[in-house]
């Protein structure tokens, strides 16, 4: 008997799930509003790459050792630019620049890892002010 009412209960959640997806359809259709899943994805895939893809490459063989990457850790955010830049030097290329807060225009640069190729440090400023920095796989 259990087994039973759990079975039906799986079966209802699942024609639940079916009749949603139905009415959401005809509500687009009645809408007549256009939803093709695959061109959605690609859309979506094309702004990612518009703003992961560098604008200028600087230097196309600059990594960033370990120990550069660990001195780099040790710096707090909000420091210099300047100071920042002694410690990674050149950056592989600079990404798109990106508002993360409201007002303010974050410059990001890639800097290569050289230990591990599948990784960057993505180093991010505003203005002459280091903000922070983050990791990209590739």
């Amino acid at each position: 008997m259990i087994k039973e009412f759990k079975a039906r209960s799986l079966v209802l959640q699942y024609l639940l799930a079916g009749c949603c997806l139905l009415a959401s359809g005809y509500l687009l259709a009645a809408l007549n509003l256009p939803f093709n899943p695959t061109s959605a994805l690609k859309e979506r895939q094309s702004v990612e790459r518009s703003t992961t893809a560098c604008t200028e490459i600087v230097k196309p063989k600059a990594t960033l050792s370990r120990s550069q990457l660990a001195r780099l850790l040790t710096v707090p955010e909000r420091s210099s630019r300047r100071n920042v830049q002694q410690i990674v030097k050149e950056p592989y290329c600079r990404l798109p620049n990106v508002s993360i807060r409201a007002g303010a225009k974050t410059e990001r640069e890639i800097h290569p890892l050289a230990f591990d190729p599948q990784t960057s440090l993505v180093v991010f400023y505003e203005g002459e002010t280091y903000v922070g920095y983050g990791f990209k796989r590739h």
